[in-house]
């Protein structure tokens, strides 16, 4: 197991600290818990990107004036 030293904010240090005081679990392992959410996540955008890139582009403008014209119900 590798060791590293993470600065937190003093409201997320204090939100993670009361996490494992009552799940009786470490801040350690909630973080090896958490890290692997965050990766799946820059994968499915990766993978996205990936499936779409060849799609044409459209000009903000278009899609935004399509949006703002739509009628919903």
């Amino acid at each position: 197991m590798n060791r590293v030293t993470i600065s937190f904010s003093p409201k997320l240090y204090r939100a993670l600290k009361a996490k494992p005081a009552a799940t009786k679990r470490g801040l350690s392992e909630l973080v090896n818990e958490a890290a692997p959410f965050t990766l799946g996540e820059d994968a499915l955008d990766e993978e996205a990107y990936r499936r779409r890139k060849t799609e044409p582009s459209r000009a903000f403008s278009t899609v935004a004036g399509r949006i703002r014209n739509a009628r919903f119900p």
